[in-house]
């Protein structure tokens, strides 16, 4: 049986599936609860295909049998329901219209989302995709829209000590012109949460075709911007009460990637920060410290 998550499994082989398949892993992955309860029969109905078709997605992805593959989403589920606290503990309440200072309710209703949404992300995740990160010749940080923010965030940090190394794509050219410029081996991490943009999609799709190492920073595993990524950093972006999805998940998860791909750089690295911080002392970015107050 695979060592691999089955879902991670999923997500990576889509590309190469043929289409048949295709449609059935898309429907395993976001039904993926009810692929772990209900018999591959009533599974195959709902799905509109003939149940050998999951034998044979089984079977693609490296189980004996559908049977195999149920049971590695149902342990899936399992360490995942002891993680999280349960489906009940990890949702937060709404704020209710009877609040003495709404306002202050509902920002408070906020920050608790977030923190229970960072007591949630995966380490265990982080550590290999950042081993990818250092051993690629170069790197690509791509967010659109509001997702610019944390690709921003990625590039600052990182051309601190892989100056060379790091592009943001879409900031001094036309984007497609950077999609264009991918090659195999290069790092390419990917910032998107639902709705997803085209350009988004377009962007892990150069990626793919060029052989690209694909780091995606996401809000679902069954998102079509996802599939075929080598590695997936999950971070919450609707559990918060507000009206527009949090990106603190994915800053935060940013920020650990940067710091332990720093970590696996070494002396290298460090000296090329030195070099970074030295220049920005010669070119007096920041405030001298007898400057600030006491």
């Amino acid at each position: 049986m695979p060592t691999t998550p089955p879902l991670d499994l999923l997500r990576r082989a889509l590309p190469d599936l043929p289409p048949r398949l295709q449609e059935v892993a898309r429907f395993v992955a976001r039904h993926d609860f009810d692929a772990a309860t209900r018999s591959m029969r009533d599974l195959a109905a709902a799905a509109g295909a003939q149940p050998a078709s999951f034998t044979r997605l089984a079977q693609a992805l490296g189980y004996t049998g559908w049977d195999e593959l149920r049971a590695a989403l149902i342990e899936a589920h399992r360490q995942a329901g002891q993680a999280a606290g349960g489906p009940f503990s990890a949702r937060i309440r709404p704020v209710t219209p009877e609040a003495a200072d709404p306002a202050t309710a509902m920002a408070a209703e906020m920050l608790a989302a977030d923190a229970a949404g960072l007591s949630r992300l995966d380490a265990q995740r982080i550590g290999p995709a950042a081993e990818a990160l250092h051993r690629a010749p170069r790197l690509w940080a791509v967010g659109f829209r509001s997702c610019r923010a944390v690709a921003q965030l990625l590039h600052y940090q990182l051309s601190l000590f892989r100056p060379h190394a790091v592009r943001l794509v879409g900031a001094d050219r036309p984007e497609d012109m950077d999609l264009g410029a991918f090659q195999a081996g290069d790092a390419v991490l990917l910032v998107t949460f639902a709705p997803y943009s085209r350009a988004s999609l377009l962007a892990a799709q150069a990626a793919r075709a060029a052989g690209c190492v694909v780091i995606a920073l996401a809000d679902r595993a069954d998102a079509p911007v996802v599939e075929g990524a080598d590695h997936l950093l999950l971070f919450e972006a609707a559990s918060a009460p507000g009206f527009f999805p949090s990106l603190t998940g994915a800053l935060a998860t940013a920020q650990a990637l940067v710091a332990a791909s720093f970590l696996l750089g070494g002396e290298a690295a460090l000296a090329r920060l030195r070099e970074a911080e030295e220049r920005l002392a010669a070119l007096s970015q920041y405030l001298p410290s007898e400057d600030l107050p006491a």
